[in-house]
């Protein structure tokens, strides 16, 4: 049994609310969450909406603060819903298999989602650091991801928050710093502006261009 893709759980549950709305609005958005989750089954009320709000919000505060960097705190959080929804684990055989461990079904859905969200991401923090747990940088969204990436530098929860935060950088850039770097070569170095008659300065023909046309005729 892979406890740590359970770790799944928890993601999910935080990522019904971003700047799109709130997928936990009401019961279908819940039904929706648990689908193809055979070990999440059963009969859903709103007071089951209430506390699967209430646990989004204690996850969404772990990832929050993994990614200020309170790894302590991070970790005080989690611990605290280890205790209150602690998982039953038992072996089991079927469909031909030898016996292998699974979590007891028993509990409330809610219960039942806590403690398997809650332990698989305990189990993926031991395994790789609780500095992987990261909250979308882009303005608005509250995404929440489990940084894979080799230098941990992972910042966005998907590639259209980072292309979008790349955009708002080029835009806000100053007009004469996306202007002016690239022709800062074309006149040897000179910074843009300097016009020709400065330039013949530089070269002793300090002098009007309609001068300097009549010389050049004369000659």
């Amino acid at each position: 049994m892979d406890l740590a893709s359970y770790a799944d759980l928890a993601i999910e549950l935080v990522n019904t609310r971003d700047r799109g709305g709130d997928a936990l609005r009401d019961l279908q958005g819940l039904d929706t969450l648990l689908a193809d989750r055979p070990h999440l089954g059963g009969r859903i009320g709103h007071r089951d909406l209430d506390t699967m709000r209430s646990l989004r919000d204690q996850f969404r505060a772990i990832f929050a603060a993994a990614g200020a960097g309170d790894g302590d705190e991070a970790v005080d959080r989690l611990n605290t819903l280890l205790i209150q929804h602690p998982v039953h684990p038992q072996l089991s055989r079927h469909d031909d298999r030898d016996w292998h461990v699974h979590l007891n079904e028993g509990g409330s859905i809610p219960d039942r989602y806590a403690a398997r969200a809650a332990m698989g991401l305990a189990v993926r923090i031991g395994e790789q650091g609780v500095d992987r747990l990261g909250l979308c940088a882009a303005d608005g969204c509250g995404r929440v991801f489990f940084d894979t990436t080799t230098g941990r530098s992972r910042r966005y929860c998907s590639d259209r928050c980072a292309a979008g935060r790349h955009g708002v950088a080029a835009a806000d850039r100053p007009p004469q710093a996306r202007v002016t770097e690239p022709l800062l070569h074309r006149h040897n170095g000179r910074p843009n502006g300097q016009n020709s008659g400065q330039n013949g300065a530089q070269d002793g023909a300090d002098r009007p261009a309609g001068k300097t046309a009549n010389r050049d005729g004369g000659q």
